[in-house]
């Protein structure tokens, strides 16, 4: 299908002990010689040899290895040249191989050949490209399965009992002056229904367990001055945050990432949720609000030296609007001090001193980070896969009605509709423009 050969580094940009440059295409092989000054390079063989520029000149020691097609990632010849890392020597030998008639390749173009040459579906490229960017350990094993396959038995799966129905649909139209029988109905519906609630679980499950894939995002709320700084600087083991005891120090929103466990987690310190005093003060509350509603785990903190006031009242009532959706640490922090805390209907999960020791903490969203990934359904990895889901249940419901008034044709469209997105998450028909910007995203080299 393709008969130019691309190249590209593909390996990190920067100073290291190995580059990688890879070629991809019928004269991977020719090029490869010529840079090597080599007769022959046996397949799959490690080969340590002398690598030379158009004008002979010697740029690098290095192994090269060539897998001869269809036996490649791409399913093409493809030459991987081992080299000394850095960034000149990769960059000279790339420019090399563009010389000796390569062309550069463009990100993601590499995967893209593989899924046209048929060596991967849409699901397995995905799951190489997020298992490059892996926020957990959880996360790497769920990607692995998938480059193994697992999504794609499941979407097949689903997609031949959706064709199965389908069959008798359009069977049933070839005696349309005659009325189905009454249990084939019942046995259809009920097939729809069983198909419907597998879905459903699935999209719930990966929904909810997105901050595997994403890396989860913590918000710490609460009212100014209770020590949601102090929290974050003991989180990180750093002074991050500007710590004092002039309320309103954090006006904005402050980001950092840590590992907890085997899990890459981003912590969000929020502006203090209070009644703004001027403008900028009240964008950062605003920006604390948005931090609580894009969160997976939302840690709300409580002074118990300070007696309670309205501020406090108000992140109680925001605990409760997002209880049943988010997963919510309460903590009563600063409990060194003499407690004046009180108001009533708040219960607390944690008690500690953020200055001192927030090893409870860890633990508990620890505890939550694992639990996320307890289920073993199969995990849906990106939005374009959720969509696709959607899609087609919302096909399936919209196919009950015509099902029941034995109309056929129209029940059929449904189910052609519902097969089409099961099948635009491994194989679909045709879509140019999605394919070029799914394999865009990922990285040059890949």
């Amino acid at each position: 299908m393709f008969n130019d050969t691309i190249c590209a580094i593909a390996t990190a940009n920067g100073i290291g002990s190995i580059a990688i440059i890879r070629l991809s295409g019928e004269n991977a092989l020719s090029i490869a010689k010529t840079l090597t000054k080599k007769e022959n390079l046996k397949t799959r063989y490690a080969t340590l040899s002398n690598i030379y520029n158009t004008n002979d000149e010697l740029i690098d020691e290095a192994i090269v290895i060539y897998f001869e097609a269809p036996y490649s990632f791409t399913a093409e010849h493809v030459v991987e040249i081992q080299c000394h890392g850095g960034y000149i020597v990769a960059q000279s030998i790339l420019k090399a191989t563009l010389e000796a008639g390569a062309r550069l390749a463009t990100a993601g173009e590499f995967s893209k050949r593989a899924f046209f040459n048929g060596r991967i579906d849409l699901s397995e490229a995905e799951a190489i490209a997020q298992l490059i960017e892996a926020k957990s350990e959880d996360a790497a094993k769920i990607l692995a399965s998938q480059m193994k396959g697992s999504l794609k038995t499941f979407i097949e799966d689903v997609r031949d009992e959706i064709i199965h129905i389908l069959a008798f649909s359009e069977v049933s139209i070839d005696y349309a002056e005659e009325d189905l029988p009454e249990d084939l109905v019942t046995q259809i519906k009920a097939k729809l229904d069983e198909l419907y609630a597998l879905l459903n679980k699935t999209l719930q499950a990966s929904k909810s367990r997105e901050g595997l894939m994403q890396g989860f995002r913590v918000a710490i709320i609460g009212k100014p001055n209770v020590g949601k700084s102090s929290l974050l600087n003991a989180l990180l083991n750093f002074d991050r945050a500007i710590v004092s005891d002039i309320a309103g120090t954090t006006r904005d929103t402050i980001e950092e990432q840590v590992k907890i466990g085997t899990h890459l987690i981003r912590i969000v310190d929020t502006a203090g949720i209070r009644e703004a005093n001027d403008e900028i003060e009240r964008i950062g509350i605003e920006r604390s609000l948005e931090a609580i509603e894009s969160a997976d785990i939302v840690v709300a903190l409580f002074d118990s030296s300070r007696l309670s006031d309205d501020e406090d009242v108000e992140i109680a009532r925001l605990i409760e609007k997002y209880r049943d959706s988010k997963n919510m640490i309460v903590i009563k922090n600063k409990v060194d001090l003499e407690e004046k805390f009180s108001l009533d209907n708040l219960a607390f999960d944690l008690n500690l001193n953020s200055k001192d020791d927030v090893s409870s903490l860890v633990n508990a969203l620890e505890e939550i980070m694992n639990r996320s990934n307890s289920s073993d359904e199969v995990m849906l990895i990106s939005t374009r896969q959720i969509n696709a889901v959607s899609e087609t249940m919302k096909n399936i419901e919209e196919a009950f009605i015509p099902l029941e008034d034995q109309e056929l044709e129209i029940f059929s469209f449904h189910l052609n509709e519902a097969v089409k997105e099961m099948s635009s998450i491994t194989r679909p028909f045709e879509n140019d423009e999605m394919l070029d910007k799914m394999f865009g995203s990922f990285c040059l080299g890949k």
